[in-house]
């Protein structure tokens, strides 16, 4: 349910918020007061295209901000899942839409306060709001819409899901198909670049770590010469050595530790120093050896170095071709041979393919012609029920169709024995037209061909008047529905429109006081001169001001006595006919 719009230098509006309520809320107004560009701004919030003309002079860019509660929304709603897609998390069961449109640079579009596409909008905005009336955004023109409509007349949303889970499978095992039969000789080519690939990788013997380790031995190989030098250094300041002066380190140590030892027998103070000592001496004679032996085992190695390079060579050019790390290229390697596998060899190869094929198109087939069975049938009954509707709203004597055709297709659905294929998509394999005819005698032409905005705003108001329960879009809008309406049809409009809130909230536009008058929620739009400028403003009326506000609905400015006897009247009927319908689905004890 859309809670508030709030609009800020759209055209003649400098700053607007509606707080709208559940129900059936009314805009009225003068003429050129703003109403249908409140609609517009909703429009474009929705993620409708939008250009900066629509910035109010003077202003840099125009904003668009709508509130939406969704808590009733199930979590396995379209609504819940589009906005799990997008990943968008919901602030406390609601939602927040956002359009910005700059005089000049680049339009902006957020979702609860993230950067989104228009696109992205445009998706979450048609399964919020619906927009019916005068502008751009009219579903009934959206040949995909029909069949939904249909769908939800015929309860036949369900079957569709089934079948579009049917499609999917026969597209993945047709481009697995595709993919065998895309050529012997591009899979050949393929079969051996990954044996080459494969080969080149396995016979490396490749080694986690092996890398490291080898340029480490590089260093060492490459610098024995200073190794075994500086060891022998290190030993000789340690032992001592034939040219070597000094008092070597273990001698010193052990002449140390002699002193101290005798220390220690006349004061046994210093034994714990003695002893520390002593160790010390161990210490050193050990590492000693140990310098030794890796002095002795140092020796300049060309041939093994020659090798150790010629490995890292090759560890190289494997990671320049297979990627970053030793690491990466085992893994291409694995990865590789499962898809040589998949080339060679497979579950049953492509036979098998095509017999599972086969039979899932024979099963898809049957499927389509149920549905497609199913919608002819609900197509015929949903036209004599809009027939009816449409004679309700005082819009004549008119005859509807919806007309159910198959397009043909070799790359297609066999429905049957006689039948050829025909096309399909995850939806069916019907298309479906709205076919009609405004007056009695008149030819059946395509909707779209024929009826002006008023025309369509009411035959959708006859739509969703018959399927208000299965209609899953929260918000209904109506924009200046009550066009070549006169006051008598006004009230039937106004009677179906208020029947519709019993699934929906509903917005709508109207200079009828017999509209106006059912609404829930009345809102008054006026404009005044601010600054040299022409601004459109609006505020709820309730009481007077709303008895006011109809009286010169019905009888202009200023309103006579009489007008507002009769303003008061019709509100009074009116809630006296909201009782009553209450009261007949109030449920019972």
């Amino acid at each position: 349910m859309l809670i508030e719009l709030e609009i800020r230098d759209f055209a003649i509006i400098d700053r607007l918020s509606l707080q709208l309520q559940p129900g059936l809320n009314v805009l009225t107004g003068e003429t050129g007061a703003g109403k249908s560009i409140i609609i517009d701004a909703l429009g474009a919030v929705l993620g409708d295209r939008t250009s900066s003309d629509v910035v109010r002079t003077g202003a840099s860019r125009a904003t668009v901000d709508a509130t939406f509660d969704i808590s009733q929304a199930g979590r396995k709603s379209d609504l819940a899942l589009a906005m799990e897609e997008l990943g968008i998390e919901p602030e406390e069961g609601t939602v927040i839409l956002s359009r910005e449109i700059a005089a000049a640079g680049r339009n902006g579009a957020r979702i609860n306060g993230r950067a989104v596409t228009a696109t992205a909008l445009q998706r979450l905005g048609r399964l919020l709001v619906d927009i019916h009336g005068q502008s751009e955004h009219l579903s009934l023109l959206r040949p995909e819409q029909h069949l939904i409509l249909l769908d939800q007349y015929a309860g036949t949303t369900k079957m569709r899901e089934e079948f579009a889970g049917l499609v999917n499978r026969i597209r993945s095992l047709r481009s697995q198909i595709e993919m065998i039969d895309r050529g012997a000789r591009d899979r050949a080519q393929r079969v051996d670049l990954l044996e080459f690939q494969i080969g080149e990788i396995a016979g490396a013997e490749l080694r986690s770590g092996e890398e490291d380790e080898l340029l480490n031995e590089r260093r060492v190989l490459s610098s024995a010469e200073r190794l075994a030098t500086d060891a022998a250094a290190v030993f000789a300041l340690l032992s001592g050595g034939d040219d070597d002066e000094s008092v070597p380190a273990i001698q010193a140590a052990r002449k140390s530790s002699h002193l101290l030892e005798g220390l220690a027998s006349i004061d046994e103070t210093l034994e714990g120093l003695a002893s520390r000592l002593n160790e010390q001496v161990f210490l050193l004679e050990d590492l000693a050896a140990e310098i030794r032996a890796y002095r002795d085992n140092i020796e300049a190695d060309p041939l093994r170095l020659e090798l150790v390079e010629e490995r890292l060579d090759l560890l190289q050019k494997l990671k320049r071709k297979y990627g970053e790390s030793i690491d990466d290229v085992i893994i291409y390697g694995t990865q590789a041979q499962k898809e040589l596998d998949s080339l060679t060899g497979g579950e049953g190869g492509v036979g098998a393919l095509r017999s599972r094929l086969d039979a899932l198109e024979e099963v898809a087939g049957s499927a389509a012609q149920r549905l497609s069975k199913s919608r002819s049938d609900a197509a015929t009954r949903m036209a004599r029920d809009i027939e009816q509707a449409i004679a309700d709203l005082d819009m004549g004597r008119a005859s509807v169709e919806l007309r159910v055709s198959q397009r043909d297709d070799a790359n297609g659905l066999a429905l049957g024995p006689g039948r050829g294929p025909v096309a399909f998509d995850a939806t069916g394999v019907d298309q479906i037209e709205f076919l009609l005819a405004p007056n009695l005698g008149e030819a059946l032409k395509p909707l779209a061909k024929i009826a002006s905005g008023g025309e369509m705003s009411r035959m959708m108001l006859a739509i969703k008047s018959i399927l208000s329960d299965a209609d899953a879009t929260p918000t209904l809008v109506f924009d200046e529905i009550d066009t070549g309406v006169g006051g008598r049809s006004g009230k039937v409009v106004g009677e179906k429109l208020w029947d519709l809130t019993r699934a929906h909230q509903v917005i709508v536009i109207t200079h009828l006081s017999q509209i106006a008058a059912y609404g829930d929620a009345h809102f008054q739009i006026s404009k005044r001169d601010k600054s040299g400028h022409t601004v459109s403003s609006i505020h709820a009326i309730a009481g007077q001001e709303r008895i006011e506000e109809l009286a010169e609905m019905l009888s202009g400015k200023p309103p006579t006595p009489t007008s507002r006897r009769n303003a008061e009247e019709l509100l009074e009927r009116i809630e006296i006919w909201k009782r009553d319908q209450l009261g007949a689905i109030a449920p019972t004890g």
